[in-house]
Parts: structure tokens; sequence; C-alpha cells
């Protein structure tokens, strides 16, 4: 099997895939969602922000250090 990447728009991608020598078996599409009137959210009610339905599970701590020098760095004790 060899992958094909093809890169257009609707109607390119459909008569290139329908030119391909061989059996097409699979496909992976990616869909851009319309954005609703006010270019605020997408137009099926989601709000733009991806992460807001996993905010209640987010752990806070005020002293917290996420910098990427501080995870690499030791701290006392280790």
């Amino acid at each position: 099997m060899k992958p094909v990447i093809v890169i257009g728009s609707q109607q390119e991608i459909a008569d290139t895939v329908s030119r391909i020598d061989g059996v097409v078996r699979e496909a992976i599409v990616f869909v851009d969602e319309p954005v609703d009137a006010s270019g605020t959210g997408m137009a099926n009610g989601i709000s733009g922000d991806i992460f807001a339905e996993m905010e209640p599970l987010t752990v806070r701590r005020s002293d917290a250090d996420d910098s990427r020098d501080a995870i690499y760095e030791r701290v006392d004790g280790e």
C-alpha cells in the first residue's frame, strides 16, 4: 500500500482520488467547522475554547512552577 497526500478544495480532492490507479481503501479527511456569525464559536454551539470542558478537572497549585527549567531541575530531597 502506498500513502498519497492530496491537498486542495473539496472538488479537487474528489477529482484526484477518483483518478488514483488501484483500490482506495481508506481516507482521512480534515474538515474545518464553520464559525458562527459572531465569530466567537462554532456554528454547532461548541465554544471556541477546546479546553473548557476539562477545566473542572484541572489541578491548581499557587506555588507550582511549571516552567521548563523547573521541570528538569532537581528539588530539595531528590
